[in-house]
This record gives structure tokens, C-alpha cells and sequence, in this order.
């Protein structure tokens, strides 16, 4: 893995930056193209959407990092909070921000939020999968020691190194990947069918939060716990719950529509 493509000056170009600004945009073009499948001429505006949900995204990702995975370094860093391009990008805050930003986005131009929500569940995660690339190629999001010769080795001038040298450790951040687009596999079947309105983005969030939690297990890049689970977990926890709830109502909802 190298963590710089090449140096403009004293100025690196990070692989981190490009493979997170791919991730946008293949989120952005797959929800385009299937947007332009339903026919509402919805994907028109995916353009200024993609602008909103990028800029919240990073926003959320950010915060959520500083504030429930590292504020005891970031308490004493403040100045290097904005610093984004070093790393340190929380999933769940950035989707949880977008989408409060998105939400409010497609109320102002009357889209509904639902049916717009499932057409592009797929590429969310498709976003998150090409995504977890810059957290590979930075050195960042790692697992903690696999206490055996197998596992990931990185570089001195990583995080993941910083935090345990040289031993190998679980690939936490290239099983995500890999779960994501397994993920997306699975929401492209679950759509082929006609389904119950609002039942895809549920198991979106069923799906990745459940993958999220257990590969909890294997991250070392933080160790705060709550009730015994690390705030990742308790997120993932969350979301799992109320979107089963969600996806048993939406069910039990057009089950009654058609009685």
C-alpha cells in the first residue's frame, strides 16, 4: 500500500483523497443511472445533490470521528479537527449527516423521500465500498494484532503502525470492503422484484449495520467502550434495531393496502 501518489511541490497527493472522492462519485453515478431507470426524472438532480450529501458527508464523518472515536487526541489537537485529509472519517456520521442534508434537500423540490431513499440504497454502499479503499491505502480503519503470522503489515509512517508497529494485523478495513459490495450484490437481487416502499434502505441499514458490528470485533484503531461495546457497535446496534422495525412495518403496511 503507499499512502502518496506522487508531491506537488512540498504538497502530497494522497491516495486517501482520490479513493474517497471516488467513492462519492460512484455512489453519485450509480444512483444516477438507477434513478434514470424509475423514470422520474429524478437523477436531474444528482449533480446538486452529490454537492450536498459530499460536503455534510465529510462534515458528519468528521465530527463523528473527533468526537466518539478519538476527542482524548483530538482534545489536545484542536487545530488539526479540520485537518481531513490525514484520515480519521467515521461511516456512520457521514451517512447519518447526509442524510438529514438529503432529506431536507428533497422535501424543498418535492421529491419523495422513500421511493428516492430505495432507488439508490444500492449505490450508498457501493459509495462506502469503494470508500473503505482510502482507508486501506492510508493505513487507517486497520484491525488489531491477529497474534499470528498472518495479517496486514504497514508501513512506518501509517496510523496502524503508530499503533502497533510491525506485527500483523486483522484486514478490518478490506473485509468491510469486501461486505459492502456483497451488500450491494444483494440489495441489485432484493430490487428485481417490485418490494414494499421503504423496505430497501431498511436493509441497507439492517444489512451494513449488522457487518459493521461484528467487524467491531476485529478493529483495533480505537477501544472505547460503552456498556461493554464500542461506540461503532452501539450505532450499528441502533440502526439494526429501528430499521427492522422499519422493514417489519413497511411489510405489515402494504400487506394491509392489498387487504
Amino acid at each position: 500500500m503507499h499512502q502518496y501518489l506522487f508531491f506537488i511541490g512540498g504538497w502530497p497527493i494522497r491516495f486517501y483523497g482520490i479513493f474517497f472522492t471516488l467513492g462519492i462519485l460512484s455512489g453519485c453515478i450509480m444512483a444516477y443511472f438507477l434513478l434514470q431507470k424509475e423514470g422520474h426524472h429524478w437523477e436531474e438532480h444528482m449533480f446538486n445533490l452529490g454537492l450536498v450529501i459530499a460536503f455534510f458527508g465529510i462534515i458528519g464523518g468528521r465530527l463523528w470521528d473527533v468526537f466518539f472515536f478519538d476527542w482524548g487526541y483530538y482534545h489536545d489537537h484542536l487545530l488539526q479537527i479540520p485537518f481531513v485529509w490525514q484520515g480519521g472519517m467515521a461511516i456512520q456520521g457521514g451517512v447519518i449527516l447526509a442524510s438529514i442534508a438529503a432529506y431536507f434537500y428533497l422535501k424543498k423540490y418535492k421529491i419523495p423521500v422513500l421511493p428516492f431513499a430505495d432507488t439508490v440504497a444500492p449505490a450508498i454502499i457501493l459509495g462506502q465500498a469503494v470508500g473503505r479503499i482510502a482507508n486501506f491505502m492510508n493505513g487507517d480503519a486497520f484491525g488489531h494484532p491477529t497474534g499470528s503470522d498472518f495479517g496486514l503489515l504497514y508501513p512506518h509512517t501509517t496510523l496502524a503502525y503508530k499503533a502497533y508497529g510491525s506485527q500483523p494485523l486483522w484486514p478490518a478495513e478490506v473485509w468491510e470492503c469486501q461486505g459492502d459490495l456483497l451488500i450491494f450484490v444483494l440489495l441489485i437481487w432484493y430490487v428485481c422484484e417490485k418490494r414494499p416502499r421503504g423496505t430497501v434502505i431498511c436493509l441497507y441499514v439492517m444489512l451494513y449495520s449488522l457487518l459493521r458490528f461484528f467487524l467491531e470485533y476485529f478493529r483495533g484503531d480505537y477501544v472505547h467502550l460503552t456498556f461493554g461495546l464500542k461506540s461503532a457497535q452501539v450505532t450499528a446496534l441502533g440502526g439494526f434495531m429501528i430499521a427492522t422495525a422499519l422493514f417489519i412495518y413497511f411489510y405489515w403496511k402494504n400487506h394491509s393496502l392489498k387487504d
